[in-house]
């Protein structure tokens, strides 16, 4: 692996990194010295629709759409899992290994995989490559999972690729001791799809974990790695260190591993496989990373150091700190992928890279839905997720008074999301979502009234009624004021009041 060619006007990448580490993390300083052990990257289309699809306008093709969703509504939910992938794999071997015929770039972490993920296709598309794009769960509709040259899967392909491989996933079902889950039906999915477009490359995002989720059938010739924090610590493990070695697992035999910033421990495991593995490592805050960010209208703009050199002015239409994070980590990623920094030393050309960052969308993630009052949904579940929703909500947006709507599934630390929003919230409406996998509405505003204080708490067991509280209370402020209404705590809480409130 070489380093930059040999030249006295060229200055060490590494010390223009020490003023962007100190200015652009809070996490502990030791990572910066943290070794690989292993060799380290130094230098060396079009974009994604900004929506996520309706239902079908066709009622035959609704119809057929809802009969295959009831259809793997009758299998294993994402939550109750068997921490293997003897069921995929033999799902793959009977299919023909759809996975191996494109490559792939393999995307875990505790937040912000998909918002990566879709700045990934955004590049790798912008550069005329033809993208499949696996991500979960979905906002709105089960056909987000699976996307095509940056855009969902038609209904009409969803029910075609969905009635092809189901002789194949009954077969399997036969021969296991348990039935294909849902996630592992719609991972084969995915590879079907993928493999019958074709696709050039795969973009592909965990479900959980790493070693056992059903994705790991690739072998992705990039890994990448999205800050780690504790979540699923009843299934992944109750330390960084635990949670970093199952999500571990992606990390292949000779891959280029994307690092974004970790915990120390965490780090240090990440870098043990890849030294195991002999992968090439690239460390954010290192060999990549975020020289400069400024607030602008409707996003951001960003000075990005890529493997290759610099990328000034780049625009992203993303809001906080996390996202030009997430931005980073993705631009090297698609760098890796075109070997920059392995057998190329030149940058990717700046104008197509700005071109594919202006287009990139993430619905549900700080995304604005209404005007007067301001209505922003974001799908923060976990403490780290809602931390960093807050301090983009600080930074973005100028609310004099802002009110939350909060619904949060049970298996989720739920006090510590609320913590993490309690200095932005004027008052909090809990409610709950239509999944079984809810916290109950009053179970929750008992947990709010501990953090918030009783009266800046109200309840609304229905999300209709409490968007339509919590828009009240901002309108308080009057028409021309600060006021503003954030909707949060889970994924499905944000599609649901995405639909509520006229988008999709």
């Amino acid at each position: 692996m070489s380093d930059h060619p040999g030249n006295s006007d060229t200055p060490d990448p590494l010390d223009s990194f020490e003023e962007m580490i100190e200015a652009e993390t809070d996490r502990d300083p030791d990572l910066a010295v943290i070794e690989a052990g292993s060799r380290t990257l130094r230098t060396q289309g079009g974009p994604p629709q900004a929506d996520v699809p309706a239902r079908p306008a066709d009622p035959e093709v609704d119809k057929a759409l809802r009969e295959v969703e009831a259809d793997l509504a009758t299998r294993w939910g994402e939550t109750k899992l068997e921490p293997s992938v003897s069921r995929i794999a033999a799902l793959m071997d009977v299919l023909g290994e759809p996975q191996r015929s494109y490559p792939s770039i393999h995307i875990t972490g505790t937040n912000g995989k998909t918002s990566t993920a879709r700045m990934i296709e955004a590049l790798l598309g912008a550069f005329e490559l033809r993208t499949g794009r696996y991500t979960s769960p979905h906002v709105q509709s089960i056909t987000e999972r699976i996307s095509l040259d940056g855009a969902p899967i038609s209904a009409e392909r969803f029910i075609e690729t969905y009635q092809d491989i189901k002789p194949y996933v009954e077969m399997v079902d036969g021969q296991q001791e348990y039935r294909l889950s849902f996630f592992e039906v719609l991972t084969g999915m995915a590879y079907a799809a993928f493999a019958d477009a074709p696709v050039d490359v795969a973009v592909v995002e965990v479900g959980m974990g790493g070693s056992w989720d059903a994705t790991n059938v690739i072998d992705g010739d990039v890994a990448v790695v999205t800050p780690i924090d504790l979540d699923h610590t009843d299934r992944l493990g109750e330390t960084h260190a635990e949670i970093a070695t199952e999500k571990s697992g992606i990390i292949k035999q000779d891959a280029t591993v994307i690092l974004a910033q970790q915990p120390v421990d965490a780090a240090q495991v990440l870098l043990k496989k890849a030294v195991e593995v002999d992968a090439t490592v690239a460390r954010e805050g290192l060999e990549f990373g975020v020289v400069a960010r400024q607030v602008a209208v409707g996003g951001q703009l960003l000075t990005l150091r890529g493997l290759g050199g610099e990328y000034p002015e780049v625009y992203l239409p993303l809001h906080g700190g996390h996202q030009a994070h997430n931005a980073a980590v993705a631009l090297a990623a698609v760098e890796a992928f075109f070997g920059v920094g392995a057998q190329r030393a030149e940058p990717l050309d700046l104008d197509t890279v700005r071109k594919a960052f202006a287009a990139v969308s993430s619905p549900g993630r700080l995304e604005v839905v209404r005007r007067s009052p301001t209505v922003v949904l974001d799908a923060a579940h976990n403490p780290a997720g809602a931390a960093a929703t807050a301090e983009a909500v600080r930074e973005a947006f100028d609310f004099t008074r802002l009110i939350g709507v909060v619904g949060a599934s049970g298996d989720k630390n739920v006090r510590g999301l609320l913590e993490a929003f309690e200095p932005i919230f004027a008052e909090v409406v809990v409610t709950q979502n239509s999944s079984h996998r809810a916290m109950d509405s009053d179970e929750l505003a008992a947990i709010a009234v501990e953090v918030f204080g009783e009266e800046r708490v109200q309840v609304e067991p229905r999300l209709p009624d409490a968007l339509e509280a919590a828009i009240t209370l901002a309108e308080e402020e009057g028409e021309f004021a600060g006021g503003g209404v954030l909707v949060t705590g889970s994924v499905i809480t944000v599609g649901e009041a995405r639909l509520l409130l006229g988008k999709g």
